[in-house]
């Protein structure tokens, strides 16, 4: 599929967490990521999601993926928070209910091209049986 999406990935660095271990989290997730280091934040961008498509796919979690991007989704994108200490294991695990003590990875999607929805069943295609539809 071609697309053209802009993500944006937003992490708090707390004074007990270390620098590089939390900008680590954000590049297993998006490894094409441009990841910058600002002591009390993290941020990275990128234009690509296929690292992290892989994961979803490689875990097994299409269907709990789709519903979380779906439930965030408006007309221009989809957001969603990730677990840290996961996310530096190299595992997606989203943040859902209140915000972890350390913090979660924020993530924001733009999508420019195709629509959000199709761009989301992409991303995390519906499934039957644990196994996806569209692929």
């Amino acid at each position: 599929m071609i697309y053209s999406v802009d993500v944006r990935v937003s992490a708090p660095v707390q004074p007990t967490e270390v620098e590089e271990r939390v900008a680590a989290a954000v590049e297993r997730l998006f490894p094409n990521a441009d990841v910058e280091r600002h002591g009390d934040r993290v941020t990275a961008e990128t234009h690509e999601v296929e690292g992290f498509r892989e994961r979803l796919f490689d875990q097994q979690i299409l269907d709990t993926a789709r519903g979380e991007f779906l439930s965030n989704a408006d007309g221009e994108g989809f957001d969603f928070e990730l677990k840290k200490q996961a996310a530096f294991e190299g595992v997606v695990n989203f943040a859902v209910g209140g915000e972890s003590e350390l913090g979660d990875i924020h993530v924001d999607v733009t999508v420019n091209e195709p629509s959000v929805e199709e761009f989301i069943t992409y991303l995390a295609p519906e499934t039957v049986d644990g196994k996806p539809t569209s692929e």
